[in-house]
C-alpha cells in the first residue's frame, strides 16, 4: 500500500497549487479593499470635519447678524445702488494682530576686514 498523503505533500498536483494560487489571490484582494475601505473613512471624515468648519466660521461670517455687529461698531456700512441691490463695505482697514515692525538697520563698522585665502 502507498501512502499517498505523504506523496501529496512532498509534489503537490497542479489542482493544490492552483487552490493556493486562488487562496492568496483572494487574500490580497481582501487585504486591498481593507485598505481601500481604510481610505474611504478617512476620506468621509475629513469631508465631515471640512463641512463642520465651514458651518461653524465660514457660514455665521457672511450672515447678516454679524454684519449688523459690524455695523453697529462703525466698522462697515450698507450701501445700496441705483438698481436697489443692497452691498456691504468695510469701513476701516482690519487691524493686525501684530503690528508690522522696521527691520533695524545697523550702522556699518569701522574696521575693514579683508578675506584672505590660506
Amino acid at each position: 500500500m502507498h501512502d499517498y498523503g505523504t506523496y501529496r505533500t512532498l509534489f503537490p498536483s497542479t489542482r493544490n497549487r492552483l487552490a493556493t494560487k486562488v487562496r492568496s489571490l483572494i487574500r490580497a484582494l481582501v487585504a486591498g479593499r481593507k485598505i481601500i475601505n481604510i481610505f474611504l473613512i478617512g476620506m468621509l471624515c475629513g469631508v465631515m470635519v471640512t463641512a463642520a468648519v465651514t458651518y461653524a466660521f465660514a457660514l455665521p461670517s457672511n450672515s447678516d447678524y454679524w454684519r449688523m455687529e459690524i455695523w453697529k461698531r462703525g466698522g462697515a456700512a450698507w450701501t445700496y445702488d441705483k438698481n436697489g441691490h443692497i452691498g456691504w463695505k468695510w469701513m476701516v482697514d482690519p487691524i493686525l494682530d501684530t503690528p508690522i515692525q522696521k527691520r533695524p538697520i545697523a550702522p556699518p563698522s569701522k574696521i575693514k576686514v579683508s578675506a584672505e585665502q590660506l
